[in-house]
């Protein structure tokens, strides 16, 4: 008789420093920025930026910025990492979870050998990024299959695709932002989110006349911006306003985080937030729905600099909305899109839907 096939779910995130000291970060940061779907330039050109212009300096100031953040946990992104890998084991006991990252530890490597080591034939892979980009979702596809290739019998993968309008992701976010809007009572909310290049955003359209062609094209998605990841963002931002019932005049989007002189896709956060408090917005909320866990970018990028200088222009208080962590809306909604994902449906537990209550509940 056939063995029943055992599953096992892969929970991946970015990844993060091993500590918050220069050469944890400068190896870290040349993990990350040696992958080509990153800097997607010429080798040679990546070399020379990457260890003339970037490692002599930014270990440093990166290293300072998370000081700021790391706790007696260690990392906070590997932290919620971890509470949430837990959380999910307790919401599906009949299947093995796993966490790995990308880049750092625990490898993806890792994360396969362990689950294969406890005889998991079938794998569902959960990249924790909402919105696909090849320089996330794309590079943790492309590494985890290289890294299932390896062992003489190798393992059967499922990838959850891109989650950024699932209707639990949706709601989860509501869910754990609603209580903050209802305490703070801001007088508008900002979606921020990772940025990207322009040229990426452009390689992502086959049809390479759509993307960054004209204003609205990201208000709608179809064939030639299927995989457009400001195409996603603006897709979970406009989901999540409706969804929390904000007048469209009362939100905003903007980009964080980029790196050099190339153009990236506009806003940006950083000047969305000083014109904001130019204009005489007072109180600020910030959502971050690119990441699922607090991190660097949330929690010094957000809730210290860009607090800093949203005050510095005029403005009274920003509030930044914590990410789902392992909040239980999270952990439900997570086991929902795996559920949908996995292979074999008879081999997780069966969940009882139940109505959604109001999101002041």
């Amino acid at each position: 008789m056939r063995p029943e096939p055992k599953l096992g779910v892969l929970l991946i995130n970015l990844g993060t420093p091993d500590a918050p000291r220069v050469p944890e970060v400068r190896r870290y940061l040349r993990e990350f920025l040696s992958d080509p779907r990153v800097l997607d330039i010429g080798a040679v050109g990546r070399w020379l930026l990457l260890n003339l212009v970037i490692l002599p300096f930014r270990p440093a100031r990166s290293a300072a910025a998370y000081r700021t953040v790391w706790g007696p946990d260690g990392s906070p992104l590997l932290h919620h990492s971890r509470r949430l890998t837990e959380a999910l084991r307790v919401a599906m006991p009949d299947v093995d979870v796993e966490l790995a990252m990308r880049y750092g530890e625990p490898s993806l490597q890792r994360g396969l050998d362990a689950l294969r080591a406890r005889g998991c034939d079938r794998i569902v892979a959960v990249p924790l990024y909402p919105q696909y980009a090849a320089s996330s979702t794309g590079s943790t596809v492309e590494a985890l299959y290289r890294a299932a290739g390896e062992p003489w019998n190798t393992p059967f993968l499922t990838i959850v695709p891109p989650f950024y309008d699932h209707p639990a992701f949706i709601d989860a976010l509501a869910r754990v932002g609603a209580p903050v809007l209802e305490d703070f009572r801001p007088d508008h909310v900002l979606f921020s989110f990772h940025g990207l290049p322009e040229r990426q955003v452009k390689k992502s359209d086959p049809s390479g006349a759509h993307c960054l062609a004209r204003p609205d094209c990201c208000d709608s998605i179809g064939v030639n911006n299927r995989n457009c990841y400001r195409a996603h963002c603006v897709a979970t931002a406009t989901a999540l306003r409706d969804r929390l019932g904000l007048a469209r005049d009362t939100t905003s989007i903007g980009f964080q985080s980029r790196l050099g002189r190339t153009p990236w896709i506009r806003p940006f956060t950083d000047v969305e937030l000083v014109e904001l408090a130019r204009r005489g917005v007072r109180r600020l909320a910030v959502f971050c729905p690119a990441f699922v866990a607090d991190c660097l970018e949330t929690l010094e990028e957000i809730g210290i600099r860009a607090a800093e200088s949203f005050k510095a222009a005029g403005g009274e208080d920003l509030r930044l909305v914590p990410c789902l962590n392992d909040h239980p809306v999270w952990v439900a909604a997570l086991a929902t899109i795996i559920r949908e994902s996995a292979p074999h449906p008879r081999a997780l537990p069966v969940l009882t839907d139940r109505p959604a209550p109001p999101l002041s509940a």
